[in-house]
């Protein structure tokens, strides 16, 4: 097995999908509605990248105060009382030999160049490090939402403590830094508020790592 990268979302009774050749969309409370100018989205789903192809709909995290989150429309919670599980985005990396990783990035950009912030839209990250099924304080991830744009890209290497960080499968980390497995999980929260009227289409991600 190579080295791979796969992008992951699922939730609200759905299995877990692979978002290779789609990608997300944030819509107002169901797929299609818009998000008022300055709002933050209520629903998220699996599309296309033009955002007209409805596919399953998927974990919701919606931006609520710098520290905090409304999870599936319903829970506000800190953001490090957000368990994985209920994240928007599951990055996985997978080896065939059991590696550690270093250096993740997760860039916001406008799908031309990395060095690019996206076009008419402001995107929320969180990284969530927190295994646990139970929404409760214990997290060790980000405890304020980054705005990554473009060369200003979120660093998914460290906990907030600046402890090193490879997580395993489902984001365990028993060894921090040291931790290595053939599948890495990182986990992220995301939110998107329109800066203008109309579709927001030049809106990309892109992750990178280095293994060892």
């Amino acid at each position: 097995m190579a080295a791979a990268i796969n992008f992951l979302a699922g939730g609200y009774g759905f299995p877990i999908n692979n978002l290779n050749n789609s990608g997300l969309g944030f819509f107002g409370s169901t797929f299609g509605n818009s998000v008022a100018v300055g709002g933050i989205q209520g629903s998220t789903y699996i599309t296309d990248g033009n955002g007209v192809t409805q596919g399953p709909q998927v974990n919701n995290v919606m931006w609520n105060t710098q520290l905090s989150g409304i999870v599936q429309t319903a829970t506000n919670l800190a953001l490090q009382s957000i368990p994985n599980y209920q994240g928007t985005l599951n990055i996985r990396f997978t080896n065939s030999t059991s590696v550690r990783t270093q250096n993740a990035k997760l860039y916001i950009y406008d799908r031309v160049s990395t060095s690019n912030p996206p076009s008419g839209v402001t995107c929320y990250v969180a990284q969530l490090i927190h295994p646990g099924i139970t929404q409760v304080a214990g997290g060790s991830g980000d405890a304020a939402w980054q705005i990554p744009a473009g060369s200003s890209y979120v660093p998914c290497s460290q906990f907030s403590n600046g402890v090193a960080f490879s997580p395993g499968a489902s984001g365990n980390s028993p060894n921090g830094g040291a931790t290595t497995d053939v599948q890495h999980d990182f986990y992220f929260a995301m939110s998107a508020s329109p800066n203008s009227v109309g579709s927001k289409t030049q809106f990309g991600l892109w992750f990178q790592l280095e293994y060892l």
